[in-house]
């Protein structure tokens, strides 16, 4: 090694400026100035729809087709489960037809008008927690729940356009990589746990070895004498984890030596979930046809959910009239507003507040964690824009008795990676920004329900492989992830990062502690359902708790490599190349004739040893121009 090369005890030295003082306000996270009234929509929807949308809308190609099948494979297990478990919750007034109806046709209008299309819309776990404390609160008070929800959604409207208008999104931004990646790996748990086994839900691959499942005791009492649950169980293993298994089998294809082009890689890459769901569907229909695994609750006809017993709809066909032989009808598709006490819109101004707070954090954080510098996107943001569309759509819906939607953070991450260029360790090179694949895959689910007998053919397992794929495809682009690694790792032989470059391992296992605790409280508020409605106030509390709390434990350059943006990052390092230039300039040729022992030796205190140390002396003419560390 020359003399004037850095190691890593060097670049900590007290002859060096302090890593505190090298770039002003490290760590600190900044408001972005307010816009005046209104200003921030009109200047979104310029920015965005105004700029971009004649591209967007015909840049179609290969990856168009191949992201649009993902997309709707994707899209298509959580409606369905969502809606079986908003039936579960409503009572049957709001089941899987609400569920892909208010997903269709969101997701086809939001690609044509949104201002950010690498979002996907749909259902999450948190929405359906607070739809079931708002239905809560409504039978508490002796009232239905579908007009109550639907004066919610009227404030929630309110609310939404209010924060747009005012600018308000910009707090959003607030939420940094410590918030992002904290909701971002709760998600993907979510997906991963319901793939493979959730100890708070019936859903998962694992689920199916245990006897009273409820796919077993229904298919056992539908003429199946001979129904072996055990062999039901091995293989719906089989096709969850092979399917898993084929889609990052045909994805490693990308950077492969094998076929003849790069042109035939990527399509096999492309169209990985396609093809893996196709080929274990049909291993499962040709091979084991006698082998009754679990299908999608799929309704046999396009019709509301919920149907009466009487003209006044007010009963549930057949489970509260099991002696009558059919039923009256079905509800209405528009929620009757007015069949509710004269207070209680006023009322719902309470509940709205929380729907807000869960609309305001799930979309914000969403769009934060995909519009992040190192992704690359060219197109835009437009926080206050989305966010005013967002409170329109579920106005509409609450008026129609469909369920809530927001962004979908894995959803939205597939979809983002499945449209970027990268190299071979991942690194984002550019993406293709387009509303197509939002468009086709929210098309064809609506269209799917004038064909809704097709959807029965797909085995549930296969669906649960492409939920683990979802999950585990998107935990290497989570740092928090990443980190949590290193506990199991050997420190000499830590992945090439900025923070362990420059930080002591203690203090990035501190700060992954930390992290953990906050991620495992906001973890265990929504999975209790008494507290759940509290979600997205834990939520917003990891916001503070990075501006306020954080910096009493680490220091602001701490935070920048570990919390802050890629632009911040490169400064901070700028900054650091040039003390250590500074630093080595500083010393200069001593011409001494005398004896070795003569020499005058430059001293500098041993950060590490604690006490004084030679340094050797540097001849300023063999300096490098190239000192970057």
């Amino acid at each position: 090694m020359s003399d004037f090369e850095i190691t890593k005890d060097d670049l900590n030295r007290p002859g060096l400026p302090a890593n505190e003082s090298l770039v002003e306000g490290a760590g600190k996270v900044k408001l972005d100035e307010p816009q005046s009234w209104g200003r921030g929509i009109i200047n979104d929807l310029r920015r965005t729809v105004g700029t971009h949308w004649f591209q967007e809308m015909t840049n179609f190609n290969q990856k168009t087709v191949a992201v649009s099948c993902l997309i709707f494979i994707s899209v298509i297990p959580p409606t369905l489960a969502f809606g079986a478990s908003y039936g579960k919750m409503s009572g049957q007034r709001v089941g899987a037809i609400e569920t892909i109806l208010a997903t269709s046709w969101v997701g086809v209008a939001y690609s044509l008008i949104g201002g950010m299309p690498m979002c996907v819309i749909g259902s999450t776990g948190p929405a359906l927690a607070l739809s079931t404390a708002v239905k809560n609160i409504a039978e508490g008070a002796g009232m239905d729940y579908l007009p109550f929800n639907g004066w919610v959604s009227i404030w929630l409207l309110g609310y939404c356009f209010t924060a747009a208008f005012f600018d308000l999104t910009r707090y959003v931004k607030l939420a940094t990589r410590f918030t992002d990646e904290i909701f971002a790996l709760l998600i993907v748990a979510i997906f991963v746990m319901d793939a493979v086994g959730d100890p708070f839900s019936p859903s998962g691959i694992l689920r199916y070895f245990q006897e009273d499942h409820r796919s077993h005791t229904t298919t056992e009492n539908e003429e199946n004498p001979d129904y072996e649950y055990l062999t039901v169980a091995l293989l719906s293993t089989i096709l969850g984890f092979g399917t898993t298994w084929l889609i990052f089998f045909f994805r490693g294809f990308k950077f492969s030596p094998f076929f003849c082009n790069d042109g035939v890689r990527t399509s096999i890459s492309d169209f990985s979930v396609t093809m893996s769901v196709l080929t274990w569907t049909l291993v499962k229909e040709l091979l084991f046809a006698d082998v009754p695994t679990e299908g999608l609750a799929v309704p046999d006809q396009f019709e509301p959910s919920f149907k009466c017993c009487t003209e006044a709809c007010d009963t549930y066909w057949p489970d509260e009239c099991m002696d009558q032989p059919e039923a009256y009808g079905t509800r209405s598709w528009f929620v009757p507003l007015f069949d509710v006490p004269g207070w209680a819109p006023f009322a719902a101004a309470g509940p709205a507040v929380m729907a807000f707070l869960l609309c305001y954090l799930d979309n914000g954080i969403t769009w934060h964690l995909i519009n992040h510098k190192h992704h690359r996107l060219t197109h835009g943001e437009a926080y206050n824009y989305d966010l005013m569309l967002n409170g329109c759509f579920n106005c509409v819906n609450g008026l129609m008795g469909l369920p809530w939607l927001v962004a979908t953070t894995v959803p939205c991450i597939i979809h983002l990676n499945s449209l970027a260029d990268k190299d071979a360790q991942g690194n984002f090179l550019s993406v293709q920004e387009t509303r197509l694949t939002l468009f086709f895959s929210h098309a064809l689910l609506g269209l799917t329900m004038l064909f809704l007998g097709l959807l029965k053919l797909l085995p549930l397992p296969v669906l649960y492989g492409v939920f683990l794929f979802m999950g585990l495809s998107s935990l290497p682009g989570i740092q928090f992830w990443n980190r949590f690694l290193l506990f199991f790792q050997q420190p000499s032989r830590y992945p090439e990062s900025v923070f362990v470059k420059y930080m002591e391992k203690n203090r990035i296992h501190k700060y992954t502690v930390i992290q953990i605790c906050f991620f495992c409280g906001v973890f265990v508020v929504m999975n209790i359902k008494a507290i759940s409605i509290a979600f997205p106030f834990m939520t917003f509390l990891c916001i503070p708790s990075r501006l306020f709390f954080l910096p009493k434990f680490f220091s602001g350059w701490e935070l920048a490599l570990l919390d802050g943006e890629e632009d911040q990052i490169n400064e901070w390092i700028q900054a650091k190349a040039d003390s250590i230039r500074g630093f080595k300039m500083s010393f200069v040729d001593i011409e001494d004739d005398s004896d070795d022992d003569d020499k005058s030796a430059a001293y500098t205190p041993n950060i590490i040893a604690g006490d004084m140390q030679p340094m050797p002396v540097v001849n300023k003419a063999e300096i490098s121009d190239d000192l970057s560390v």
